[in-house]
């Protein structure tokens, strides 16, 4: 299987190219926040005020890191189940978010949202936070730091490997399976 190299922030040529199931190499900048932060981040919208990271073209990675060991910049940082954030993801794309990060299916109102404002979902493989921490040259708490590892982190990766999950083209990588088994 071809390993796509992709670097961020996302732009929307390379999101047309990205098809269901296609494995990519992610590199570049791309944020932490899992479901408090995200909480947060419609709260402040919902308040007329601006979220603290740049959210267009860009890509969050649901992930709450454990601590750091001594010479390391992150700890286990493995993928959250994304469905916890569904209810706040759709306006974030809408905002112009790009790319997700997380593991298992998506709600129809995401994807719905995916193909729309062409974004992407990539799913991480569950159970290699240590593996994963590899990828991270480097991590600083960027906001909400008070909510421990949901804070939102911004983190530089090299090379994360990533699976598409959900395309522009309303395509699930989990429907497929599941349709491919049942043959």
């Amino acid at each position: 299987m071809e390993i796509r190299r992709i670097i961020t922030p996302l732009a929307e040529d390379v999101i047309e190219q990205l098809k269901t199931g296609e494995k990519v190499f992610l590199s570049g900048y791309i944020y932490t926040a899992r479901d408090a932060a995200h909480k947060r981040f419609i709260e402040a919208l919902n308040k007329g005020e601006n979220l603290p990271i740049e959210i267009k073209d860009q890509v969050i990675y649901y992930c709450g890191p454990s601590p750091a060991s001594p010479g390391r910049v992150i700890g286990a940082c493995g993928p959250t189940t994304s469905s916890r954030v569904d209810v706040y993801a759709p306006k974030l794309i809408s905002m112009g978010l790009k790319g997700m990060i997380g593991k298992g299916k998506r709600s129809q109102m995401v994807k719905d949202a995916i193909k729309q404002y062409k974004s992407v979902y990539f799913g991480a493989t569950g159970g290699a936070g240590a593996l994963i921490s590899k990828c991270v040259l480097s991590s600083v708490v960027i906001a909400y730091e008070e909510l421990g590892p949901e804070a939102v982190m911004k983190l530089e990766v090299k090379d994360l490997p990533l699976f598409v999950i959900n395309d522009i083209y309303g395509n699930d990588l989990y429907d497929e399976g599941v349709k491919k088994y049942k043959r």
